[in-house]
């Protein structure tokens, strides 16, 4: 399947100097949620910052903000690997976990999709390489973590990132299947809690939340006071911030640790 790629093109890029790439680097943007957020900061000058893509949870698409060739096919996001590596940005935080990642299963796929096309693109061999080998001017797929002090010492994706599922993906396989929650979380009732919600579960989640420390009214009423704590609950898990309680939201609230 070819990713639908959704042009936000950044003015922060200049020339390889010559340099020929030979990375796939694997970033995470510790903030932007959606390839639009993303795609807008990038496009702002005074940023001074870009990647070449950046996948999101939408299926089957990704933001593309610098051209992989031509004069100024540089993007600016890895310090003094930047003429040798083609960079995406996923729309989420080296600090998640294994289960969060596999919430978000939709961003990997995109992401193997994307290292396969570029792979392709580029000759660029889809070839997970360790630190020594990325530093050391071989070619393949690494993680920013991977550059080390040329990359300007960060530690994105996480340690936790699944990189044999992507990989797979890259390669033409399938997608590991995410795993069920835990037998902690009840099943999902099938009905997301949103705009005054009653039954559904409702009075579940908020029994459980109260039960994790969370202010909230155990009414069976999902009403403004309680999509407030969704999205505080949402922010703190990394999750996607929309208010809504649905599958994962629902599971991580009995299988997220309480901080």
């Amino acid at each position: 399947m070819a990713l639908q790629r959704i042009r936000i093109m950044s003015p922060n890029c200049s020339s390889r100097g010559g340099a020929v790439p030979r990375l796939l680097v694997i970033h995470t943007a510790e903030g932007s949620r959606t390839i639009e957020s993303l795609g807008s900061f990038f496009a702002n000058p005074a940023s001074q910052v870009s990647s070449h893509a950046g996948a999101d949870d939408t299926p089957g698409r990704i933001g593309e903000y610098v051209d992989r060739s031509g004069p100024t096919s540089k993007a600016w996001t890895q310090g003094n690997a930047n003429p040798y590596s083609v960079s995406i940005e996923l729309c989420g935080f080296a600090a998640w976990t294994p289960a969060d990642w596999a919430g978000h299963a939709a961003m990997v796929e995109n992401c193997g999709l994307w290292l396969a096309e570029e792979s392709a693109a580029l000759g660029i061999p889809l070839r997970r390489l360790t630190s020594s080998e990325a530093q050391g001017g071989q070619a393949g797929v690494c993680g920013h973590v991977d550059l080390g002090a040329a990359g300007g010492g960060h530690w994105d994706p996480g340690p936790d990132f699944p990189w044999d599922n992507c990989l797979r993906i890259a390669q033409g396989g399938s997608p590991t299947p995410a795993p069920l929650p835990p037998s902690g979380a009840p099943p999902f009732p099938g009905t997301l809690l949103v705009n005054y919600t009653r039954g559904q579960g409702t009075s579940t989640w908020q029994a459980k939340m109260a039960e994790r420390g969370w202010t909230i009214a155990v009414d069976d009423e999902y009403g403004p006071a309680s999509e407030g704590v969704c999205r505080q609950f949402q922010a703190e898990k990394h999750l996607g911030v929309d208010g809504i309680v649905g599958p994962e939201t629902w599971a991580a609230t009995w299988n997220l640790p309480v901080t």
